[in-house]
């Protein structure tokens, strides 16, 4: 069954590709669910093993009251690769996943071989941490509404329609104290490291090669700065949208499997 019962919650996932394959874990976003890699889980599973989850409180995995934090989501992750029995992974996560899966690198750094992180959520400029409370007041008040209206900025004008209905419908079946709690636990919250200084503290303990895929060149210079491992590469997306990874998807795969084999985990 595509659902594996870890204590306090319930994971949704889909396991594909062969069982001897270098197993790859894929990791969402905030408010979006594992369907966002339906465009690359083909492609991948050829030659890999590749697991989708939805993570707790997303898509059809269950919604405890609490355990929001990107640690907290890497820690379910660390059971759930228990529970399929893989030691180890190349995790590649999107936007809040790709938070996620530097936790999960941070905090567990035997289980994970490489990263590809996908216009993450950290590394967020001191003029963007500005608009973060009033964006975490608007949740509070309406949590749906608030993220509906965060969207807009996350699309180009040659964003698939298709992508844009898709987010919002994910938007509308997320529970609210999700919504609620996994926003701030990013960059307000007591302990949040998705603000650069504290980024930059934070990543310090990722030491595999990291593969990061920016929509901005700024970030992608900023984040190039504080690698530690000299595999590691930050890439720009020239007019892309922060779901680059569904709007270009071909270019995607064709990029992370590159990466991927170049490394040959020496």
């Amino acid at each position: 069954m595509p659902f594996a019962e870890l204590g306090d919650v319930t994971l949704f996932y889909t396991d594909d590709g062969p069982r001897d394959g270098r197993a790859l874990l894929l990791v969402h976003g905030y408010a979006a669910d594992s369907d966002d890699w339906v465009w690359h889980i083909a492609a991948l599973a050829e030659e890999h093993r590749v697991v989708a989850v939805d993570l707790r409180g997303h898509g059809h995995s269950s919604a405890p009251e609490t355990g929001y934090r990107p640690q907290d989501f890497a820690g379910d992750l660390v059971r759930l690769l228990d529970h399929l029995g893989i030691e180890q992974v190349v995790a590649i996560g999107h936007s809040m996943g790709g938070s996620v899966v530097s936790a999960l690198a941070v905090e567990h750094p035997a289980r994970v071989a490489a990263l590809v992180c996908v216009d993450p959520a950290y590394g967020k400029s001191e003029a963007v941490a500005a608009f973060m409370p009033g964006l975490v007041e608007g949740l509070h008040k309406d949590p749906h509404g608030a993220v509906l209206a965060m969207e807009s900025a996350l699309y180009t004008p040659v964003t698939p329609p298709v992508i844009v209905t898709a987010h919002a419908r994910k938007i509308l079946h997320t529970p609210s104290h999700v919504l609620d709690q996994a926003f701030p636990a990013l960059f307000t919250d007591e302990g949040q490291w998705g603000i650069r200084a504290r980024s930059e503290a934070y990543l310090a303990g990722r030491t595999c090669p990291v593969l990061t895929c920016w929509a901005d060149a700024d970030s992608a210079e900023w984040e190039a700065a504080v690698f530690k491992n000299p595999r590691s590469q930050a890439i720009t997306w020239p007019a892309a949208g922060h779901r680059l990874h569904e709007e270009r998807p071909a270019e995607f795969l064709h990029v992370v499997i590159r990466w991927i084999k170049k490394l040959e985990f020496r």
